[in-house]
């Protein structure tokens, strides 16, 4: 099976196209679920995994942030519990929500021989279906990633990206009066001509250079990951309907929410009781908001 028949196949099991992003906070986890890093982060998810399949909820993919796990570990000291902590995570995505695609988050991009070296890393250590890299040095760069949609698996590109200083580089104009990103967004449908399952990041905080991506990528088979919802200020409703204008097959997308979700209680830094239902009706919003009937 393809990565977009993949996505195609998950987005209708769930019945919606929300990506949950797993980015755990210490400061946002309550404090009773173990010692240790590698008991209270997988704690944390189970008893939310657990929440969430007693409510018949599924997102449609997860986004497990390496970067939120790996902090934690201190080589010099032989103490690897951030990696052990994203290890037992991914398991349970596996083992609550199976036929459900992890996509791991760590935006690699080197010069080819390391790249294999990473893609490896990505898609056979961590056994992730899909994974993040940066264009920046190019195909001989992004190849060894794209390679592996011979088995299935898929590489989103990062594209028009939602962070705020994402304009510094993305939105310069070119001499032919197009914007970077959108010559990074011809580059990704030519290799997705050889490589099926080559995707793009773009942000729902820039609404306008999505549309256009979106044009740009109709009738292509581009998976999209669209972060940016929720605590970044990005509209899920807005990028449907973005979307939706240029009859995008939404089944190949993915919205992306991330601490809107398992830490809805950050800004008032007040951790509920029974913070398991937060979750629950957190995530149950945005699948109202990126359901099919949307």
């Amino acid at each position: 099976m393809s990565y977009c028949d993949y996505l195609r196949e998950s987005a209708e099991r769930a019945g919606n196209v929300v990506c949950l992003g797993l980015d755990p906070v210490m400061d946002h986890i309550p404090a009773r679920l173990g010692y240790r890093i590698d008991e209270i982060i997988p704690n944390f998810f189970e008893h939310l995994f657990d929440e969430l399949s007693n409510h018949y909820l599924r997102p449609a993919a997860f986004k497990p942030n390496q970067g939120f796990f790996i902090k934690h570990d201190i080589p010099m000291q032989g103490d690897f519990s951030g990696s052990n902590a994203l290890s037992k995570t991914i398991k349970l995505c596996r083992e609550y929500f199976p036929h459900t695609p992890v996509i791991l988050d760590y935006k690699r991009g080197d010069i080819m021989q390391s790249s294999h070296n990473y893609a490896k890393e990505g898609f056979e250590r961590w056994s992730a279906d899909a994974v993040t890299v940066s264009p920046y040095m190019g195909g001989d760069s992004v190849s060894p990633f794209l390679e592996y949609s011979s088995k299935g698996l898929g590489t989103y590109i990062l594209n028009r990206t939602s962070n705020a200083g994402a304009r510094d580089f993305q939105n310069l104009v070119l001499q032919d009066g197009s914007a970077l990103y959108e010559a990074v967004g011809k580059k990704i449908i030519e290799w997705s001509g050889k490589y099926p399952g080559t995707g793009a990041v773009v942000g729902a905080t820039s609404i306008r250079e999505l549309g256009t991506l979106a044009k740009l990528y109709a009738g292509h088979d581009i998976p999209l990951l669209i972060p940016g919802v929720g605590s970044q200020g990005g509209s899920a409703e807005d990028v449907v309907k973005t979307l939706k204008k240029v009859k995008y097959d939404l089944r190949l997308i993915r919205i992306n929410s991330s601490s809107a979700i398992i830490h809805p209680w950050k800004k008032s830094g007040h951790i509920p009781e029974k913070w398991e239902s937060t979750c629950v009706d957190a995530l149950r919003e945005m699948i109202e908001a990126c359901s099919f009937e949307a």
